[in-house]
């Protein structure tokens, strides 16, 4: 969709390994882009085409409320031009296993509007035609018995990031410094923790920001300035809010005793 005047945003993974693309426009005209910048992490990603006549969409500065109207644009299976209707199911949702496989499915926008291949990049907006998010992703009937769980990357983080692609050409992103691993019950009773849910440093970097700050392999982290952790994708949700040289409060259990570290978040660039 038009960002600003002369831009494309869309997805990544729509993008990769791509130096132009054809985009295909509402009257069925095709013109020739240019892929700017993109950040894998976020699946985002810039193009520049020649027309300057198209008008940009409005993005919405903050979240859309849960039960709200909501319409996915874009080209499913081929079919230019499709919009599906539904509401904004969930906020703040990560598909489960995810940050495996890639950083860029946490965070999202869950919506029943309907979401197929082709709609990646689409638009997702509300009643008044403000976007709250750009389709990225769903989860397939076949897989698990799913029905209408599709995923949107928020506006408020495509504004932040597109802007900084367009600035800078890449995107700096957070880190702590540490290889995070699901809590499992059998890893809980080894290391003697009481908690159920968070994440274990299973190896943390050295003179990473994790280390510097005295976080231990073993230790297992359960919340991020109050923000609980009980999964992979909830701590790497949790460093989006921030950026690199903040200070963060971590909690973390350790030995069977609870604690809380400040660590000075480091920057990796994608």
């Amino acid at each position: 969709m038009v960002y600003r005047p002369g831009t494309i945003v869309t997805n990544h993974h729509v993008v990769a390994g791509a130096r132009t693309v054809r985009v295909a426009l509402a009257s069925g005209e095709r013109i020739d882009a240019k892929v700017r910048a993109t950040d894998e992490r976020s699946d985002l990603a810039v193009l520049d085409v020649s027309r300057t006549d198209l008008p940009p969409a409005t993005f919405a500065k903050s979240l859309p409320r849960v039960g709200s109207l909501a319409l996915a644009m874009g080209n499913p299976l081929g079919f230019e031009n499709t919009v599906t209707l539904g509401i904004i199911s969930g906020l703040g949702r990560s598909i489960p296993g995810s940050a495996t496989q890639t950083l860029a499915l946490i965070d999202l926008v869950q919506t029943d509007a309907p979401i197929s291949p082709g709609n990646s990049g689409g638009a997702l907006i509300d009643a008044a035609g403000t976007v709250v998010g750009i389709n990225v992703a769903y989860i397939p009937p076949q897989t698990a018995g799913a029905v209408s769980l599709g995923f949107a990357i928020p506006a408020p983080t495509v504004t932040a990031v597109v802007d900084e692609l367009l600035r800078d050409g890449d995107v700096n992103h957070p880190f702590l410094g540490l290889q995070p691993r699901p809590l499992t019950p059998e890893i809980a009773r080894q290391l003697n923790v009481t908690t159920d849910s968070g994440v274990i440093a299973l190896d943390v970097e050295d003179g990473g920001p994790a280390a510097a700050a005295r976080v231990r392999p073993g230790d297992v982290i359960v919340s991020v300035e109050g923000r609980a952790v009980r999964s992979v994708e909830d701590l790497l949700a949790a460093l989006r809010n921030h950026r690199p040289g903040e200070r963060v409060k971590v909690a973390l259990e350790r030995d069977g005793n609870k604690q809380e570290l400040t660590v000075t978040l480091g920057e990796q660039r994608a």
